[in-house]
């Protein structure tokens, strides 16, 4: 059997799906608005919904990306939009290195690679949840098992049916932003996310590291206040880092700007001047962007490390030597565990009270050497400088691991450079082919549209080789260049912890988002532009 053959035979499978329907005419921007805000609020809700029999030992597994898969530990929303993106990726990487051979362009194709793009979110909501319930992470409660007089193993049954689901729902919720609202659920999933991050960074007063409140107003109200920083002190090595990293000085510098240069380039583009063929004088324009492809690739990029990192950390866990230490001090118990195998030292923490032996919370086993360690992503300058390094792997000492030297750490960070670079440059790539995006793509849609490009002739062909000239230079420019611009905030850090590749998203998606209401609104004014809009989407 084909491929063609096996993908057809799916077809009625893949086409039962439950799914929106589109609308069939124009919807009016107030309700698409509507629509969004409404899908906005139950993604809220659902985000503050807890687990049912979770216990507080559980550990996120996936909290270092947290911020851009727009989840939220411990709610029905605990995976995100995880199992869509690791969905895109699989699918997208297996056409684009040509192992299934679907035309994009074929419109039955299409639909089949949609279906089955919608089948596989499922089983990776399946993937991505059981490992997590089976490893360990998300812990049955046992008070409340002994309470409903039920085992661990139908406790632990429930919270995966609780996950199962919630990751269901954000798939259906991503379909009716995406064909009845504005933007797509994806893009408004992760604004929502990091917006919340964002604004817990400015005004946040609960307590952090070293004492001091998260949000960076109330941290410099109560640095100000208690004299933690002297004149004197300021241009020391040790005052400089407390006023740029403790204090959050270079996060917040970095923040603003990475926001600046997002608009700067999301904003610079080559326009190409369109013509109507029958109506005289109706012009328009289709703009190629510097970031033609969106940052969204760098998802994907991200995506494929976390993965990584979650497979190697299970593996790690089962079939590596565990080792554990323990720390007692100001009421707390720390215990460490330590997981050696081939693929690299990991390190994770639990913390309870001294007293009650209570769990309160711990972390994700985390990298500290190895091919894993060099796979891992930055997330701010805990993980380069080297001073900070030392201070940020706790437990490494307890559990006799050798400590990170210098040379390991410029290796992680060249590694992860050309993670963000060439996977920057490949994924944008394979995303505008897979999106309809290419210089076939969009001449095909401009002919349709009855649109031609003044000075050469009106047929697809012509507008193609216009196109390649352009789109696929412009393409790979922007995957370098957002692959920069990640690194740069990677390194820096952000307010809020929301991350380089989480920050960049977001404003990136917010602009985009500007740019499209904007456009619904000349098409509420101006019913004729619909075409003109819909050959330069």
């Amino acid at each position: 059997m084909n491929q063609h053959s096996f993908f057809y035979a799916i077809e009625p499978f893949v086409r039962r799906l439950p799914s929106v329907e589109r609308p069939t005419g124009h919807v009016h921007f107030k309700r698409k608005l509507s629509w969004t805000l409404a899908i906005l609020l139950l993604y809220f809700t659902l985000g503050n919904i807890p687990l049912f029999g979770l216990s507080k030992a559980s550990i996120d597994i996936f909290s270092a990306y947290r911020a851009f898969f727009a989840g939220s530990f411990g709610s029905m929303m605990l995976l995100g939009i995880g199992p869509i993106v690791t969905a895109s990726i699989v699918l997208q990487l297996l056409v684009g290195a040509d192992i299934i051979k679907l035309d994009l362009s074929d419109p039955r194709d299409q639909a089949i690679y949609q279906g089955t793009q919608k089948a596989l979110v499922f089983v990776m909501v399946a993937v991505e949840a059981l490992p997590q319930v089976l490893g360990g992470y998300l812990l049955p409660d046992a008070g409340l098992a002994q309470t409903l007089g039920l085992s661990l193993g139908m406790i632990s049954l429930l919270i995966f049916i609780q996950v199962f689901v919630g990751g269901s729902l954000i798939v259906y919720m991503d379909e009716v932003v995406s064909k009845w609202g504005v933007g797509s659920g994806v893009g408004l999933f992760i604004v929502a996310g990091i917006s919340q991050q964002l604004v817990t960074g400015i005004i946040n007063p609960a307590a952090g590291d070293a004492g001091l409140p998260v949000g960076i107003i109330p941290k410099w109200i109560d640095i100000i206040r208690l004299q933690l920083i002297s004149f004197d002190t300021i241009f020391t090595s040790e005052g400089l880092k407390f006023i740029l990293v403790t204090g959050g000085i270079l996060a917040l510098i970095s923040t603003i700007m990475i926001i600046l240069l997002v608009v700067l380039v999301e904003s610079t583009r080559i326009e190409i001047p369109l013509a109507h063929s029958r109506v005289r004088g109706a012009r328009g324009r289709f703009p190629v962007k510097l970031v033609y492809a969106s940052v969204l690739p760098m998802i994907l990029v991200r995506a494929i490390q976390a993965n990584i990192e979650m497979v190697g950390a299970l593996l790690a866990a089962k079939i590596g030597v565990v080792t554990t230490a323990s720390v007692t001090g100001q009421g707390v118990t720390t215990v460490y565990t330590g997981y050696s195998s081939l693929l690299g030292n990991f390190v994770s923490q639990a913390r309870y009270n001294a007293a009650t032996g209570v769990a309160m919370g711990g972390s994700s086993p985390t990298p500290v050497s190895g091919l894993m360690y060099y796979f891992s992503p930055l997330h701010g300058p805990s993980d380069w400088i080297p001073s900070m390094v030392s201070s940020s792997t706790a437990g490494m000492a307890e559990l006799g691991f050798s400590p990170i030297a210098g040379y390991q750490i410029l290796l992680h960070v060249l590694t992860d450079s050309a993670f963000l670079i060439i996977g920057g440059i490949l994924f944008a790539i394979f995303w505008i082919e897979t999106t309809g995006m290419g210089p076939k793509s969009v001449a095909k849609k401009i002919h349709n549209s009855g649109l031609q490009v003044p000075g050469y002739r009106r047929n697809p062909a012509s507008i193609e080789k216009l196109m390649e000239r352009y789109i696929p230079k412009v393409t790979v420019i922007g995957g370098v260049i957002i692959g920069i611009l990640t690194l740069i905030a990677s390194l820096l850090g952000t307010l809020g912890g929301a991350g380089g590749t989480g920050l960049l998203l977001a404003v990136s998606i917010v602009y985009r988002l500007y740019e499209q209401i904007a456009s619904e609104q000349i098409q509420e004014m101006y019913p004729m532009m619909q075409k003109f809009f819909g050959a330069s989407a």
